[in-house]
């Protein structure tokens, strides 16, 4: 029934979206969640060699309805050695509309997108995304406006007290990054706020080695927020789903809790020609759920999945992260190519309440075409 309601309010979104798309003049997509085709076309721009951005990432934090339409603007600057030109930005929901720098911009120089959010949905947060299509650059890259709209202000106790360390204040402890590619890092920021009365200087220790924050400005002024950005570095060591860790130190105290930053990695193929992909591993599992119907809870439950490995590359699960502890891993294997192999898992029913449910298993891998593949544990427990 869980799975069902979130299906419907899902399925509620994009009608909602399509009818505002329906009104509006300009071309807008249906908003969902990103495929994994269009995950692989999400790339952190700073490591391009074409183009850079000050920012992949507008948050405009908490507003309320009464502000109106909210618009931001984002600069990009052609670092490469010929001229490129922006041919397209789709939004991805016509509650946005897009401007954007026509004429081509010369080694150096710079243009903008400017985008304005309606603000006529009322009081929910908002995630949009602009798809911007650039001359000299392989894939489309994805810049995103979010926000949280209110139906009147709230006060900054209200805002981020729930989380705070301290005078800290924070919405949550726990941070999220878009996707990591190896090689590459990626950067995301939110608005944090000092609830004292006094400045609030932040430094950090125990910081995990990948993660890099800064805060602006500081120190925080008493009452007022700041803005917390932060970047993770891909680690060859590290792929799948990574927690990353950084203790705030506030005016020369450590904090009594740390901040998680969690990220996702999976390989990068980007430089991969198509003779390259058309050669590396492609698994087929034989089926994509595993049932294992009705037990008594305490049961352990033995899952597994076959996998087929039709490409002429060995196939390799470089980690397996499951939405639930209750799942562990028995094995990865290595499958060669056109040969076959198991995916083998415990289920400790014990961990689980009783009813239906159901876990997602996300196998990151080192095939091109299918570089993360979801699988399903599916059953009840009485």
């Amino acid at each position: 029934m869980k799975a069902i309601f979130i299906y419907m309010l899902a399925a509620l979104s994009v009608l909602s979206c399509g009818f505002r798309n329906a009104r509006s003049a300009s071309a807008a997509n249906m908003e969902s969640a990103p495929s994994q085709e269009e995950a692989l076309a999400i790339v952190p721009v700073d490591a391009s060699e074409t183009v850079s951005f000050d920012k992949t990432v507008h948050d405009f934090g908490d507003v309320s309805t009464a502000d109106g339409p909210l618009t931001c603007t984002f600069t990009l600057t052609n670092t490469g050695k010929d001229p490129i030109a922006i041919f397209e930005v789709v939004s991805s929901c016509g509650c946005t509309d897009v401007k954007w720098t026509k004429e081509p911009l010369q080694p150096g120089k710079s243009g903008t997108i400017q985008a304005t959010y309606k603000n006529e949905d009322g009081p929910i947060p908002f995630d949009k995304t602009l798809t911007v299509y650039i001359s000299g650059v392989k894939k489309p890259v994805i810049l995103r406006l979010r926000g949280v709209v209110h139906e009147q202000k709230k006060s900054l106790s209200q805002l981020f007290g729930d989380k705070k360390l301290g005078d800290f204040g924070l919405k949550t402890r726990q941070l999220k990054t878009a996707t990591l590619k190896q090689g590459l890092s990626v950067s995301e920021s939110t608005t944090v706020a000092n609830l004292g009365k006094q400045p609030l200087k932040l430094a950090w220790q125990n910081v995990t080695p990948e993660l890099s924050l800064q805060v602006t400005p500081n120190p925080i002024p008493a009452g007022s927020t700041a803005t917390l950005s932060w970047t993770v570095k891909a680690s060859a060591e590290k792929y799948g789903k990574n927690s990353y860790f950084a203790t705030p130190v506030l005016n020369g105290e450590a904090a009594t809790a740390p901040l998680e930053i969690i990220s996702w990695t999976q390989e990068n193929f980007a430089d991969w020609t198509k003779e390259q992909v058309n050669q590396g591993a492609l698994p087929y599992f034989q089926t994509s759920t595993f049932s294992f119907g009705v037990v008594p809870s305490g049961t352990k439950v033995d899952v597994s999945f076959e996998c087929t490995n039709k490409g002429a590359s060995a196939f390799h699960i470089y980690k397996a992260d499951a939405d639930s502890p209750a799942l562990s891993v028995n094995s990865l294997p290595e499958i060669g190519a056109q040969q076959k192999g198991t995916l083998s898992l415990t289920l400790d029913t014990s961990a689980l309440p009783q009813g239906d449910t159901v876990i997602m298993l996300t196998l990151t891998t080192n095939s091109p075409l299918r570089p993360l593949i979801n699988l399903f544990i599916a059953g009840s427990i009485r």
